[in-house]
């Protein structure tokens, strides 16, 4: 538990504010999926990863990052990162980059709450929901909301880049699609937010191949039957995250030369 779980918010509720605001450090290392070493102004402590993937192409190592401390507690680590920079070069202002993604949805839920993001869907709010044989985030009013925060594309930058693998683990998302669009002929509405803890630019899925093919044609079948695609860009900083913009987003299929043109964004 991290000091995400509390937070106050401004009047016009589009930042949802930590209660002890994130404290800067530089990656060392990540010794496994689960823990990253750090170091920050008062030595060096383990943090917990909250992301078991890659993070985009870079190299983790002497990236800066934004940690929460953790309660004092039997807790094996000291805190969570929270966010990492990719800019290295120390000149100007950081960009952060959340990486935090169960914090995500609780950043979803609270901008939910405050009607921020009322062109997804209003009314009461509920939490894991159980839709077939799966659990989706929110249900909010007649509208399922299921989360995703991509982290195999970020804005590297000029960060030093590590050997990746291919990822084509896609099962779950793949059953999500199936059971929300399944809910639809029960008279609700579905909708799939991809949400980016920064500001990144509208999705564009990538160009078809044999190792994409089964998500794409996914994505494609869920448009198809009536699931709404959505985009939600926050920023994070170290007093806490605000909402940038949102928009609708229709993926597309992903074929080779078919791109969705952008949406303007909701301010």
């Amino acid at each position: 538990m991290s000091i995400l779980v509390g937070m106050t918010m401004t009047s016009d509720g589009r930042f949802f504010r930590f209660l002890e605001p994130l404290e800067e450090g530089i990656v060392l290392s990540r010794p496994n999926r689960f823990i990253m070493v750090v170091e920050t102004g008062n030595g060096v402590i383990k943090c917990h990863c909250p992301t078991t993937g890659r993070l985009g192409e870079a190299k983790i190592a002497s990236l800066p990052c934004l940690f929460s401390r953790a309660p004092e507690g039997p807790r094996k680590t000291k805190g969570t990162v929270e966010a990492v920079s990719f800019e290295t070069s120390g000149a100007g202002p950081k960009k952060w980059v959340g990486i935090n993604q169960s914090a995500a949805n609780r950043y979803v839920e609270f901008f939910l709450e405050k009607g921020s993001l009322g062109r997804i869907a209003k009314g009461k709010i509920q939490r894991e929901v159980k839709v077939g044989r799966s659990r989706i985030d929110f249900i909010v009013g007649h509208t399922y909301i299921e989360v995703k925060t991509p982290l195999i594309t970020l804005p590297t930058g000029s960060a030093e880049k590590a050997s990746i693998s291919r990822f084509n683990s896609f099962d779950r998302l793949i059953k999500h699609m199936g059971e929300l669009s399944a809910a639809l002929k029960h008279g609700k509405r579905a909708v799939i937010l991809m949400c980016y803890l920064y500001d990144a630019p509208p999705f564009i899925p990538p160009a078809r191949t044999r190792y994409n093919a089964r998500i794409l044609d996914a994505s494609k079948a869920a448009r198809l039957a009536g699931v709404d695609r959505w985009q939600a860009n926050f920023e994070i900083s170290s007093g806490g995250v605000g909402l940038i913009k949102y928009f609708r987003n229709d993926l597309g299929d992903g074929r080779t030369g078919s791109r969705p043109a952008a949406v303007p964004g909701v301010w």
